[in-house]
């Protein structure tokens, strides 16, 4: 293999640091990853940057070990390399590059007075998890460490920042943080404004720059590919893409780009992103952010989508094994999500809230998983697992319909991925129940994030003159992809809207076990 004719995507999930390699025809070849979970510490839901650290490089020797056994070639180069993660959250540095704070994720609710009077000032909506949110609370808290900020990031950008010594990122990665102009690619120049007046802070001093799709985000240092790869094997010099977040990479890696075309990114949290071609009235519910390339984009984003999912197939697997036939976890999660198809359409009548955490669109600052029936309710092993897996699309579609029924956004293709489409068809089905529309998987659907980066890289370094990012993707990598479409019948619609009637009436049993458990 000509490993200066790939190039590798590397993106820090929630619940993985996944690395992707595809070749000069877009195909992955090689892969690693890392398993981690946040942590809630002092309130704070958290990664700590030594975790950070040996993850990415772990992840990294994994891909290595998967290059080696398949090609028996050392990992010395590619020819780019793109990072993604998790957008959002709050990581200030002072001007000796000393972290400031621990990392807040994008999954702390704890900066809703900074969030609403951003939102009254800018006109424009500005959601709990963003950067500005996040340093506004600081300032409004007389946080310490504030006055020493001289560069604020996010995860992926301070990724980038190792790896390049560049403190840039993606335009789409760069819309989580701040508001961003996409007539100039760069952040609103009035909003900026307005907060340097607001508080005395010029934001343009210690925010990343902004880069789109196609521009270089700088080289491979020796320190940075000493970081990356602590063994020595990786050469630096590498061209490195602007960073991109996991909603952007998400959209290049189901060829969600074009105006009126839109994706469900569906794992830990859940978002759906709509690229669309006019201006949106303000929604708490929704954010506006940009695709890789500056386009306007709506986005619902839940923060709880898989986790409560995975803590049921976990304690499955905990029962299996202490009956002497323990499973494998990935056969579990298949087994258990097709039994879900064999569910009653409404789910019998079982309910339940996946609210790990809190959550914007339905205002809750905590959250508590709930699971709750009625003594005459279809207590089924299939029901119940209908309804963990409709209950994680709840919230989802609840945002969703503002802007169909209220904003009338258009959705002509609706794209899946992430690991709530993992088991054939499952997933997929429920998410076309939920919106009444058809939805597509591309065969590289599980790859996600990483594979979208990797992709950004690929435009960065084989692209033509002039070629969009969407025509790029359309010819060149997506022309002969394989996908499987799929539209929800009738009996799952109703049976999805029965559902989240009984799920927004008995709503006030959530907001009581936040308040009371």
């Amino acid at each position: 293999m000509d490993l200066k004719k790939t190039t590798l995507g590397i993106e820090l999930g929630s619940t993985r640091i996944k690395a992707v390699l595809i070749d000069e025809r877009h195909r992955p070849v090689a892969q690693g990853d890392f398993e981690w979970e946040n942590q809630l510490a002092d309130g704070i839901w958290t990664y700590s940057m030594d975790m950070v650290h040996s993850g990415i490089q772990s992840c990294f020797a994994a891909l290595r070990a998967d290059v080696r056994e398949k090609t028996g070639q050392e990992l010395t180069t590619v020819g780019a390399i793109g990072v993604s993660g998790m957008m959002h959250g709050y990581l200030p540095f002072d001007i000796e590059g000393r972290q400031l704070a621990e990392f807040r994720t994008w999954r702390n609710t704890i900066t809703g007075e900074a969030a609403g009077k951003l939102t009254a000032l800018f006109g424009f909506n500005i959601p709990q998890r963003w950067s500005i949110a996040h340093l506004y609370q600081a300032m409004l808290n007389g946080e310490e460490h504030v006055k020493d900020i001289a560069f604020l990031t996010t995860l992926a950008g301070y990724i980038h920042w190792r790896l390049t010594g560049e403190k840039l990122m993606g335009v789409g990665e760069a819309s989580g943080m701040f508001p961003i102009d996409s007539a100039k690619l760069d952040y609103d120049e009035e909003m900026l404004k307005k907060f340097k007046e607001l508080t005395g802070a010029d934001l343009r001093g210690i925010l990343p720059r902004v880069a789109a799709a196609g521009e270089s985000g700088g080289v491979l240092t020796e320190d940075g590919a000493r970081f990356l790869d602590p063994s020595g094997t990786l050469q630096p010099g590498v061209p490195v893409a602007p960073c991109e977040g996991d909603a952007g990479t998400g959209m290049v890696a189901t060829n969600s780009v074009r105006v009126r075309t839109g994706n469900v990114s569906a794992g830990t949290s859940d978002f759906a992103m709509i690229v669309t071609d006019k201006p949106l009235g303000v929604h708490r519910e929704i954010d506006m952010v940009t695709t890789p390339a500056g386009m306007p984009v709506a986005m619902v984003h839940c923060n709880n989508c898989t986790s409560d999912i995975n803590a049921w197939v976990g304690l499955f697997a905990e029962f299996a094994g202490a009956i002497g036939a323990p499973q494998d976890k990935s056969s579990l999660f298949t087994m258990l999500f097709n039994k879900a198809l064999e569910g009653e359409a409404d789910c019998g009548g079982l309910l339940s809230y996946n609210y790990f955490s809190g959550e914007g669109v339905t205002d809750l600052d905590e959250g508590r998983p709930v699971f709750a029936r009625k003594p005459d309710a279809s207590f089924t092993l299939a029901n119940f697992m209908r309804t963990h897996l409709l209950s994680a699309l709840a919230t989802l579609k609840i945002g969703l319909d503002i802007l169909t029924k209220t904003e009338q956004v258009e959705i002509e293709k609706l794209y899946g991925h992430g690991g709530f489409f993992k088991t054939p068809g499952v997933g997929q089905r429920l998410l076309s129940a939920a919106v009444g529309a058809p939805v597509s998987v591309m065969e590289t659907a599980g790859e996600g994030g990483p594979y979208g980066m990797a992709l950004l890289a690929a435009y960065m370094l084989w692209r033509d003159e002039g070629e969009t990012l969407e025509d790029y993707l359309d010819d060149k990598v997506f022309a002969e992809a394989s996908s499987s479409t799929l539209l929800a019948d009738e009996r799952d619609i109703a049976g999805f809207s029965a559902f989240l009637e009984r799920y927004r009436r008995a709503f006030p049993v959530e907001q009581a076990a936040a308040e009371l458990v």
